[in-house]
Order: structure tokens, then sequence, then C-alpha cells
């Protein structure tokens, strides 16, 4: 098999070699401006990273700047004012005060025309303890258990004789007010209390609602004859309460179930 000649053996031949092309087709070399680019990136990296220490560098020598409160200072609404002929349980308490409290007051059943030393608002569930319960610290925190949102009163004299209560709790859900309600329907039947087991509200589903009557007046020397009626009843989240007493000792049961479906009527 012939084989194909060297370039040298070509050159001893006497050929001369080709001249070397310069032109565009020859292999072309690394160019300069690739240089050139890395070296202005690197200055603006460079740029980078000193502007960056320069920064901190000024920022160090200067006093830190306060940061706002996370809590708001001052909190809007009335100022609590002193008690005189013009203020109220809400101006006098204002810090204490929610809006939801109010809507809740709103749906108070009316005080009768004529009636004197009637209220009618929001209180506390302190101030409601303070006034309901035997033990109200332990009352309290019974209430706070059953999650207690909002409490509304409103109390007035028909007469010298007859007095009534009507309570309305909210609670942040139903378990709270079916707590509530389990808890009274509980210790009526004392003896302490009504002394009975009652009897169902006419016309609310016997789950809902309950009626009790002292089964004799509270007696001590030198008083008048106490004798209550309570009607109980529950609609969602909120519990109503309403307590008819009368201090000769007899109770108008019609009366009571009257002022508790009026009451039901306005929730």
């Amino acid at each position: 098999m012939e084989h194909v000649q060297t370039i040298s053996e070509q050159r001893k031949e006497g050929e001369s070699a080709p001249e070397q092309d310069t032109s565009a087709t020859a292999v072309p070399r690394r160019r300069r401006a690739g240089r050139t680019t890395l070296l202005i990136a690197g200055a603006a990296v460079l740029g980078v990273l000193a502007g960056t220490v320069t920064g901190y560098a000024v920022q160090y020598h200067r006093e830190p700047t306060p940061l706002p409160p996370l809590a708001q200072q001052k909190m809007d609404g009335p100022k609590p004012a002193a008690m005189n002929d013009a203020t109220s349980r809400r101006s006098i308490n204002a810090t204490r005060w929610h809006k939801t409290d109010e809507e809740l007051a709103k749906k108070l059943v009316d005080l009768p025309g004529g009636v004197k030393d009637g209220f009618s608002g929001a209180v506390s569930a302190d101030a409601f303890a303070a006034s309901w319960y035997l033990e109200p610290s332990q009352a309290v925190g019974s209430l706070i258990r059953d999650g207690v949102k909002n409490v509304a009163t409103a109390r007035w004299a028909e007469n010298d004789r007859n007095f009534v209560q009507v309570h309305l709790l909210q609670f942040r859900d139903r378990s709270g007010a079916e707590g509530f309600q389990a808890g009274m329907v509980a210790y009526m039947p004392d003896k302490d209390y009504a002394g009975n087991s009652g009897k169902d509200f006419p016309g609310v589903p016997a789950d809902f609602g309950h009626l009790w009557i002292d089964s004799k007046a509270h007696e001590e020397p030198g008083y008048l004859p106490i004798r209550q009626a309570r009607a109980l009843i529950r609609r969602g989240d909120i519990v109503t309460v309403v307590e008819y007493t009368n201090n000769r000792g007899e109770v108008d049961e019609k009366a009571l179930v009257d002022i508790a479906k009026r009451q039901m009527e306005r929730l």
C-alpha cells in the first residue's frame, strides 16, 4: 500500500513552504477585549463592596434611630371623669368599655315608663359577680372559664313590693353559654335557692329554657318575707336570666313569663 508523503519529504524535493496566511481565515487568537471586560466587571464588584463598607462605617458612627413603640401609647376614647350629676357608669369607667358592650346593652328590654331607681346598660363581669353571687371571687373565675364576653343588666322596681332584674350574658361561643346554663340548673334545686327542680319555660324547648319559683319565702326576724322566681333562657351564645322578687312572699309567675318573653323578642 502506497503511503502519503510527509511534508518534510515534500520539502526535501525542493518545494518551498507556503507563506503564512495572515488573512481572516487564519486561526484566531484570544481577543484582548475579553481581558478588558473582566477588568471592568471586577472594578464594578470592588466598587459595590467599597460602597457597602463605607455605608456600614458611616452608620456605625451615627446614633441608633429609636424604633416606634409596638403598643399604642394612647387609646382613643373618653377620659374617665369624676362622679357627679352628669356622669354615668360609662364615663367613670371609660377605659374598661368596649364597643360590643354597648351593642349587647341595646338588646335589653325597655324599662317600663315611670319606674324609679331603674338602670339599663353594660356592666363588667366582676361587677355582675359582686352583685349576684354569694362568693364573687369564685364566680368571676367560673365566668372567665366559661368565656364570658359581655354582660348587660336592666333593673327596676315596679312598686314597693316587686323588683325585677334582667341579665344578658354573652359568651365567646355556644359551649360557654351551655356551661353557665348547666351550672344554674344544677344548683337551683338546692334549698338555699329555689328548693325545687322547676319546670320548662313555656314556648321554649326544654333544653333551652327553664323556670323556678321558690318553694317557700325566705324569712328572717325583722325582715319582710322574700320570695323569688327566676327564668333562664339560652339562645346561641347569649343567656337571659330574669329575676322577679317580691317582698311579701308572693310571686306573679305570669308577670315573670311576660318580661322574659319580651326580652326574648328583643334578641
